[in-house]
């Protein structure tokens, strides 16, 4: 079926799966190279510095456990990732809800803030069909801070990104974050994903649709606790 001049508009992280997907991909190589454990010293050493950083700044310091890694290892726990991992990381009322639109012929767009290396094979494989992500340089041989290509990929970058492949609106919008109200703003139907405090009380005032799925984790301290042990390469789904 030809996908609808109408695009539906999906966040990924905490959205369609409830973790954030760079930690997860994190995990993934720190468990295949556990050495590499070591180089997230760099990243907490950088912490007390993510005002002066900023988000893009420091989306760079977070991926310096990927340092001197060669092109062709990264794609290999990319390939891997997408195999071994993702098939049970997803909220399964969030791939009914993919499922459904996309059996009405919808055209689905994919809009994360991680990096598009992983984010494109995430949306392939979730059936979507376009997948936008940050762009990195990530090169033969990955630099301590690779750079990134363009902007962060959050807020407006998402609007902007959109409009210059001419997607300028949508039916149907899915976030959790009041970073994605730009995202939203585009679609006529607006769906909150387990929402934060202060966009729940935006989507409540505006009656727009919440759904919550069952989070993986008991409460803040567990999801906390669960983040920690990604950063680290100690956690699995």
């Amino acid at each position: 079926m030809k996908p609808s001049a109408d695009p539906i508009l999906f966040d990924l992280d905490q959205t369609i799966i409830p973790w954030d997907t760079q930690l997860v991909f994190r995990c993934y190589v720190l468990r295949k190279e556990p050495a590499r454990r070591l180089l997230t010293l760099i990243f907490l050493a950088f912490l007390p510095l993510n005002k002066v950083l900023g988000a893009g700044g420091m989306k760079r310091v977070f991926h310096s456990y990927l340092w001197r890694m060669s092109e062709e290892t990264l794609q290999g726990h990319v390939d891997g990732f997408l195999k071994d991992w993702l098939p049970q990381l997803p909220y399964p009322e969030i791939l009914e809800e993919i499922a459904f639109y996309k059996q009405r012929g919808h055209q689905l767009i994919l809009s994360s803030a991680s990096p598009e290396l992983w984010v494109e094979g995430i949306g392939k494989a979730l059936g979507f069909h376009k997948s936008y992500g940050t762009l990195f340089e990530w090169g033969e041989s990955v630099e301590i801070f690779p750079d990134l290509i363009g902007e962060n990929h959050k807020g407006e970058e998402k609007v902007r990104r959109l409009a210059a492949d001419g997607i300028t609106s949508g039916l149907a919008g899915f976030s959790d974050s009041r970073a994605d109200l730009p995202l939203l703003e585009l679609c006529r139907e607006k769906t909150l994903v387990n929402p934060l405090p202060g966009i729940r009380k935006i989507g409540e005032e505006n009656g727009w649709r919440i759904l919550e799925p069952k989070r993986p984790w008991k409460d803040r301290f567990a999801f906390g606790l669960g983040c920690a042990r990604q950063l680290f390469g100690f956690w699995k789904p």
